[in-house]
């Protein structure tokens, strides 16, 4: 049986849900759950407060209602699966090291923020800064999959280091700024300056916008990789899966700081 978490009404506060991943609830009681700290401010708030605990297996941990004062659902799980029915704040699935989180509405900035492995799916919007890293730190997302089937807001993917990021909706400015490493893709329209000071890495974009001038045109591509790539993201999103099995043009970039990576857009 799943351990069920139900909101009991909208919290007054913003509240941090980080204890509540599946190896940091391992042996514990419903009545130990409860008493777990959520709080964010002075106001206290424990687990039991906010919500009604069904007993269940904390290797799949389901949150029945969802709210944008939720932030930091999923950080650090190591295992195990977690569902959110709703929204939730800011810092999702950051440095998610294994198991899968899946958010079925929208969720604010910083979501996957240094995702290292796993498996993170976002079904609404996500704010700005996806994947990217916090302040202070060198680098993004590291490894695993990251799946957004609205849109994303500025700076997606910046300072990306390894995996792979899936946007079926539209991207914001700054897409893939500062990318070390690693793939993006996206469905949707794209905004401005697209790949700025990107080093290495893919991205490959369906509808792209005008490409920045430090972007050099490689001409027409075709590859086993592009269509290995998207049979392989075929049970993840149908549309990628067709946008890699057709014709590609390859641009190089950026190459205002030498990079080596690489712009696909519809051939």
């Amino acid at each position: 049986m799943t351990l069920v978490l139900t909101l009991k009404a909208q919290p007054p506060q913003r509240l941090d849900l980080s204890p509540l991943v599946p190896h940091l609830l391992e042996g514990k009681s419903a009545k130990e759950i409860a008493a777990i700290d959520l709080a964010t401010t002075r106001e206290p708030a424990k687990a039991g407060d906010i919500f009604r605990i069904r007993s269940g297996s904390v290797d799949e941990i389901r949150f029945e209602g969802g709210s944008e004062r939720f932030d930091n659902l999923g950080h650090g799980a190591t295992s195990g699966r977690i569902v959110l029915d709703g929204d939730a704040g800011s810092n999702v699935g950051r440095k998610l090291a294994g198991g899968e989180v899946i958010v079925t509405g929208h969720v604010g900035p910083y979501a996957g923020s240094s995702l290292a492995s796993g498996r993170l799916e976002i079904k609404g919007d996500a704010g700005d800064f996806l994947a990217a890293p916090r302040e202070g730190e060198l680098h993004g997302m590291s490894g695993g999959l990251l799946v957004v089937r609205g849109t994303v807001g500025e700076r997606a993917g910046d300072r990306l280091r390894r995996g792979t990021i899936i946007v079926e909706g539209d991207a914001g400015d700054w897409l893939a700024s500062r990318f070390i490493a690693g793939t993006l893709i996206v469905l949707g329209a794209v905004g401005r300056n697209p790949g700025y000071l990107m080093k290495r890495g893919t991205l490959a974009l369906a509808n792209p916008p005008d490409l920045p001038p430090n972007f050099v045109d490689d001409g027409g591509y075709f590859a086993p990789f592009s269509a290995v790539l998207g049979r392989a993201l075929q049970a993840e999103s149908a549309g990628v899966a067709k946008f890699l099995r057709g014709p590609l043009h390859r641009f190089a970039g950026d190459v205002s700081v030498l990079g080596k990576g690489e712009i696909f857009i519809p051939g």
